[in-house]
């Protein structure tokens, strides 16, 4: 299928390109998420014409990504989890946990721009993890997991 995005997206292109993607990747993520339309003769036209919009708008998220980003470098957070003698957590610490963390210490910061590629944090120790706050921001934070052996 040909769409035209809307905004830049992560491995895929730039804001005002044409790319052929999966039918099911354009209407079940892309297209419903205003990250693209259907590249027909009217869309592209329409496009031409709201393109300037559409880039200021994208310059204006970009500025504020930035200033998260500074707000956020270097940030250590501090999760507490229970935990066995030998260090192993009973669970894991998850996206969401950290997301919930960064809120409580007033951050806006969604479960979708943690990055955990190794998976889950299951020992405990200090992590340093990636935030993308924008498809061209990211930032570096510090999870640090505590045991409670407590019962």
């Amino acid at each position: 299928m040909q769409i035209i995005l809307m905004e830049k997206v992560h491995n895929l292109g730039q804001l005002g390109d044409v790319v052929k993607v999966k039918g099911g990747f354009a209407r079940n993520f892309l297209i419903p998420q205003g990250k693209a339309k259907r590249a027909t003769e009217k869309a592209i036209e329409e496009f031409k014409a709201r393109r300037a919009d559409l880039e200021a708008a994208h310059n204006k998220a970009l500025l504020l990504a930035q200033e998260r980003a500074g707000k956020l470098e270097g940030l250590m957070v501090q999760i507490t989890q229970k935990a066995g003698v030998d260090g192993r957590l009973f669970g894991s610490v998850t996206n969401y946990d950290i997301a919930e963390s960064l809120k409580a210490q007033g951050h806006e910061v969604t479960k979708a721009m943690v990055r955990l590629p190794q998976g889950p944090l299951k020992q405990v120790g200090d992590y340093p993890i990636t935030l993308d706050l924008n498809a061209d921001v990211t930032t570096t934070i510090t999870v640090s997991v505590l045991g409670d052996t407590s019962n």
